[in-house]
């Protein structure tokens, strides 16, 4: 029942383009409670010693169907210890840790290189539609055996037909004659954790409808064949199998939320897991830095530690700093989820509905999240094996396990370019159809800030890199506008516009989130001297790398579809708003390497 006092809401999901952000306003990591990060460290040392104590070559040759006893084991530890109910409220026997505590827990679980996604199958993906949809004897049935492990889940949305087009899956279910099951037929692919699991989060069709609904399927229902483990290149710990349905009878309770929701509960939990793919990414990429930086002090060349040359440095001060930068932004976001999620409550939303809708508000930043943060994992893991030279390619270090368990990131929760399209196709909805961001009100500021080149929100430390900020989000505004009147509906048909436009629209978000946390570090004067330089160092060198981002995809968006008269003052405009920045790139690069190679790891 709705409360009398509604507050309107100042949380709105994509409306970091027009906004300014006041610093008091947003979480930045170093805001972690203790308790908090005594998660971070139960789970950290769970992965040392149960996944790093077997060797890293063990762990690298180890296989989902010959090391199944192995995989289950440690299953069973992890589910002793309570890791699997982080997300899980406490009535059903979890932790019911909040949204940003779940994101450091990912974090921390990339140790478990490709047992953490069997965890992460587990915790996310398998259990939260459940947790998010679930009636209330649905949560009481399954979610207290998910916490402890002794349900195994999985998540089956994907088919040979369909992937991207989750919707189009030809599953289907019809209620039986006495009206008491529905009976599944169909085949799931890529499903995780499908080898071993004893529950699935099932998406098919009823009947002759156009649109999926949900289903949860016990193994012991019977009528499922599971097929073989497919053999992948990287998470190769981790059970990946086909499923066959048969005639599999689902009790009509099974239902999971409404008819014809589940292609709008699978987006849902797909944004969910997609920002934790950016959170652990930022994980990734440490354990990057840090096994490189451990090499690169300790491998001799020349008479000195490979270390001191400029051309290591450059590889880990770029890694550092992409770490700094992921893990800025992603806990800025998780803490939006959080505030989102009690805002709703306080305004009367059922508890369900106002995890589903805190999620929902975000989905743009998680799209960007999930592209920003698999993308710089893949290239920390590509560079670590470089610094490693010949070693790297050895199962010995590790990085090459790293290396190919990475690259799946690119992939699932939806591609790259998929959430490259999403993200735009999401902001162009807020924008113009509901109406939720106000565009119009921000376009009329930009014809100013081009002709001052100044905006009064910016000013005293790190105004020029604000500045540069607001420049880059006018730029995005321009573009998409003009591209938007010139080629109307066509413009969706365009994908490389639009994937362009996606670009600009994340670095602008990326590099606000590293500044304000600079920001708020120096305001707050809590943090050592030496660790904020640094800090804003590494804010700084990424500003500067998104400043050629930006007019590159700028570039590349006007090429393809203006000419003439409008293709020179679009890239004037541009040219005007994305000036030079006045860094020295290779020494701000250097003095973030210099600190990271002094501490033996990444120490921030």
């Amino acid at each position: 029942m709705a409360t009398k006092n509604k507050t309107k809401s100042k949380l709105i999901g994509g409306n970091f383009l027009f906004a300014e952000t006041d610093i008091n306003d947003i979480f930045i990591p170093e805001e972690f409670t203790e308790e908090q990060k005594m998660i971070w460290q139960t789970v950290h040392d769970f992965c040392m010693q149960e996944i790093h104590g077997l060797g890293i070559e063990r762990v690298a040759l180890m296989d989902a169907e010959k090391d199944r006893d192995l995989v289950l084991e440690m299953f069973k530890k992890a589910g002793e210890l309570g890791l699997f109910g982080i997300s899980i409220p406490e009535e059903y026997g979890g932790m019911g840790a909040s949204f940003n505590t779940g994101l450091l827990y990912t974090e921390a679980l990339s140790l478990g290189l490709s047992f953490a996604t069997t965890v992460g199958a587990q915790v996310s993906i398998g259990s939260l539609p459940i947790v998010f949809y679930g009636t209330k004897e649905q949560k009481e049935k399954y979610l207290p055996k998910i916490a402890t492990g002794e349900y195994a889940c999985s998540y089956a949305l994907t088919e040979p037909s369909s992937g991207s087009d989750a919707n189009s899956a030809k599953s289907h279910v019809t209620l039986n004659a006495e009206g008491t099951h529905y009976i599944l037929n169909g085949q799931k692919m890529w499903i995780t954790n499908g080898g071993f699991a004893d529950i699935f989060i099932v998406f098919a069709k009823i009947d002759n409808d156009e649109r999926l609904s949900a289903f949860i399927v016990e193994k012991e229902f019977g009528g499922i064949e599971i097929g073989k483990e497919e053999k992948k290149m990287g998470i190769k710990a981790s059970s990946t199998v086909q499923l066959f349905f048969n005639n599999v009878p689902i009790p009509k309770k099974n239902l999971l939320g409404e008819r014809e929701k589940g292609f709008n509960m699978a987006l849902n939990i797909l944004n969910n897991g997609r920002i934790k793919i950016c959170a652990g990414g930022v994980g990734g990429i440490k354990f990057g830095v840090t096994k490189s930086t451990e090499y690169a002090n300790q491998r001799f060349q020349f008479d000195q530690p490979i270390s001191e040359f400029g051309a290591i440095k450059y590889k880990i001060g770029q890694m550092a700093m992409l770490a700094f930068v992921n893990e800025s932004a992603v806990y800025r976001v998780g803490a939006e989820v959080d505030k989102k999620y009690q805002e709703l409550l306080d305004n009367g939303a059922s508890e369900n509905d106002a995890k589903i809708n805190s999620m929902r508000e975000y989905a743009i930043e998680c799209a960007i999240l999930k592209v920003q943060g698999s993308e710089a994992v893949c290239w920390a893991a590509d560079e670590a094996i470089q610094v490693h030279g010949g070693m790297g390619y050895s199962m010995e270090t590790g990085v090459e396990m790293a290396y190919r368990d990475a690259r799946i990131t690119k992939i699932y929760e939806g591609t790259n370019e998929i959430n490259r399209m999403l993200a735009l196709a999401e902001f162009y909805k807020r924008a113009f159809k509901t109406k939720e961001l106000k565009v119009n009100d921000a376009m009329k500021t930009i014809p100013l800030s081009i002709a001052q080149n100044f905006n009064p929100f910016n000013n005293g430390f790190m105004a020029d890199e604000s500045e540069i900020i607001s420049n880059i989000k006018s730029v995005f505004m321009i573009i998409t506008g003009a591209a938007g009147r010139k080629l109307k509906a066509q413009l969706e048909h365009e994908q490389e516009i639009v994937m362009n436009l996606a670009d600009i629209m994340a670095v602008a978000f990326m590099a606000e989130s590293a500044i304000l946390r600079v920001k708020k570090l120096q305001a707050n004067k809590t943090i050592d001297k030496e660790e904020l330089k640094i800090k804003t160092k590494m804010a700084q060198l990424y500003i500067y790398e998104a400043l050629d981002i930006a007019r590159k995809a700028a570039d590349n968006a006007i090429d393809s579809y203006a000419s003439g008269a409008e293709k020179f003052a679009m890239k004037r405009v541009v040219g005007s708003l994305l000036k030079n920045y006045d860094i020295n790139p290779k020494d701000t690069r250097r003095v973030i390497a210099d600190a990271v190679i002094a501490a033996n790891q990444y120490p921030f």
